[in-house]
């Protein structure tokens, strides 16, 4: 380990690279790492290989079957002039759903294949496959560091049945594909910075290329879906609090030598204990890092070990905001150099962006209506937060538990929440303290080279949701599954860091613990096939809605348009009578 005092006489020094695996290590690491890629495609096409069979459904005849521009003959500039739905973008009736990248996927497959939707189906499927092994990428060369967990969120992720919607409904190929696009926006970023800088500055921008492409990349996503915008936000806070600090760490602190990649094992090894000398799984070193760089260590902070969580996030704070104040005299404009110019070139990027989707929207937003969300049409702004708080937590319930799921959550499926005396108010509260915790942990574990796992998954679970959360604009729904594809990688990261940590505490029962993550892996998969067989055809969905929400008045009348056009007149005028009422 080269020492802070070694590392003042040059600026641009860089950390040492691990030492390269031998050659029998190299070709076990490409077996193991094929092996992860066959299992994951094969566990993708098992849980959705039933969704081939399924017909149009839903948004799928609006955006596809009725759509203009798909359509062979039609031009693709007109793909570009026009909304999802194939309408005038400046019309007053458009949806403003701007993705003119995501059509020309449909219109590609109607050239190929026609109006056959079971090749529709089975590029979703290929393509939430894609999205499951890049995620494996990402967290094994950005978040965990450790294939083995970078393989069980990919597991995880693959299998849970939130994604149902996006993935077996067609039109949910906007979300999957943005999804694509975010990581290799992300990772494209990652790569343009330099991660082995140690000097004076935060790291510089290796690759240009890299940067460039990540800006297009993004672009790509946004234009496949409106969410895609949210990736270079993440990309600039895990800049500055992931690669940016970390370069800095090694600066004052002295090179962490990074361990010999471990030998590929089971997914279960991961998440034993550590043994002695190691932390969380990680080598300890003794020296003294950034946090230590003010001024000596004094014994409160020899006892920062043995502090609350919100002890450690508040002193890691205070370190960190020393170090930007106090690093050899520089303020912080001079240090954070590198770091501003990327974040000046990204954040102009995305304002000229936000303003050519403004004026090709003939700049007005679109108009919905109360049934599409009641919240939003509210007179009163304590129902209007309430309710909306109470949303975000109402997600956060279906990612952690997918136990009812429904394609449409409008028309008194919610109810609005009027007072502070609600019970409902509780799951708000109670996910305010989560995440709030949550992020404490993260800035607790700022003072050591750890835990950028809880960081990751923060900022995938949360950047990603903003555009549906009527924070800044009104939406036009109240919940919509296929919305959380792309937030659930989040959600999976914090679940295996979670996971693993609890199999370090429990040791005595750490088995017990893998065996019922064996066992949610299983009930989730079973989930997402059963809730395929609800999307493969019109009363299939229809029906399903009715019996999962009968107070939603939204799927009595779609049921009750679908049992019309059967002819089952009947029934069709009950379920017309019931969404009356």
């Amino acid at each position: 380990m080269v020492t802070g005092s070694a590392l003042g006489s040059r600026s641009r020094d860089r950390a040492a690279p691990p030492p390269c695996p031998s050659a029998g290590g190299r070709r076990g690491g490409a077996a193991a790492a094929a092996a992860a890629v066959a299992a994951l495609a094969g566990l993708c096409a098992l849980c959705y290989g039933n969704s081939l069979r399924g017909e149009f459904v839903h948004d799928d005849v609006w955006a596809i079957v009725n759509n203009p521009d798909v359509r062979a003959a039609a031009p693709v500039a007109a793909a570009f002039a026009n909304d999802f739905w194939g309408k005038r973008m400046a019309e007053n009736t458009s949806h403003k759903s701007y993705r003119p990248l995501c059509v020309l996927t449909f219109k590609l497959n109607v050239l190929l294949a026609g109006m056959n939707p079971f090749y529709f189906h089975a590029v979703n499927v290929i393509l939430h496959c894609l999205v499951t092994l890049v995620l494996m990428y990402t967290c094994d060369k950005a978040v965990f560091k450790d294939c083995r967990l970078a393989f069980v969120t990919a597991l995880f992720f693959a299998v849970h049945p939130i994604h149902t919607e996006a993935v077996t409904g067609i039109v949910g190929r906007a979300d999957v594909l943005a999804c694509l696009l975010f990581l290799l926006a992300f990772l494209s970023y990652n790569r343009s910075v330099d991660q082995l800088y140690v000097g004076e500055h935060f790291p510089p921008t290796a690759s240009p290329f890299f940067l460039l492409l990540s800006l297009f990349l993004g672009t790509c996503a946004m234009l496949v879906k409106e969410t895609g915008v949210t990736v270079f936000g993440v990309c600039l806070v895990y800049d500055f609090f992931s690669l940016s600090c970390n370069g800095l760490k090694l600066r004052n602190g002295g090179i962490h030598q990074r361990p010999a990649r471990q030998p590929t094992a089971s997914p279960s090894a991961s998440l034993q204990v550590a043994p002695a000398g190691r932390e969380n799984g990680k080598h300890r070193f003794a020296h003294r890092g950034t946090w230590s760089s003010c001024h000596p260590a004094s014994p409160e902070e020899q006892r920062s070990g043995g502090l609350s969580v919100p002890s450690k996030a508040m002193w890691a704070i205070r370190r960190y905001c020393c170090y930007l104040t106090a690093n050899n005299n520089q303020n912080f404009l001079y240090t954070a150099r590198p770091f501003l110019k990327r974040a000046a070139l990204v954040v102009s990027y995305v304002i000229l962006m936000l303003y050519f989707r403004l004026w090709i929207m003939g700049g007005s937003m679109p108009m919905f209506s109360e049934q599409d969300n009641p919240a939003s049409f509210s007179p009163y702004l304590l129902t209007r937060f309430l309710t909306y708080s109470y949303l975000l937590a109402f997600n956060a319930w279906l990612l952690l538990a997918p136990i009812t799921l429904c394609y449409d959550w409008q028309v008194g499926s919610i109810p609005l929440i009027e007072s502070v005396w609600d019970a409902r108010n509780l799951a708000t509260v109670f996910l305010v303290l989560v995440m709030t915790l949550l992020s404490l942990h993260c800035i607790a574990a700022f003072k050591k080279l750890e835990h950028k796992e809880v960081l990751v998954g923060l900022l995938f679970l949360v950047f990603p949701f903003i555009p549906a959360s009527n924070l800044f604009f009104r939406v036009g729904f109240v919940v919509a599954e296929r919305v959380l594809y792309m937030p659930s990688m989040g959600y999976c990261i914090l679940f295996v860091h979670g996971l693993k940590k609890l199999s370090t505490w429990l040791n005595k029962w750490r088995i017990t613990v893998l065996t019922l993550f064996a066992l949610l892996l299983l009930l989730f998969s079973w989930k997402t096939v059963k809730q395929n067989e609800i999307w493969l055809s019109r009363e299939s969905l229809f029906s399903s809605g009715v019996k999962t929400l009968p107070h939603n008045a939204k799927v009595h009348y779609n049921y009750a348009n679908f049992l019309k056009d059967q002819g089952r007149n009947v029934e069709a005028i009950y379920h017309y009578k019931t969404a009356l009422k």
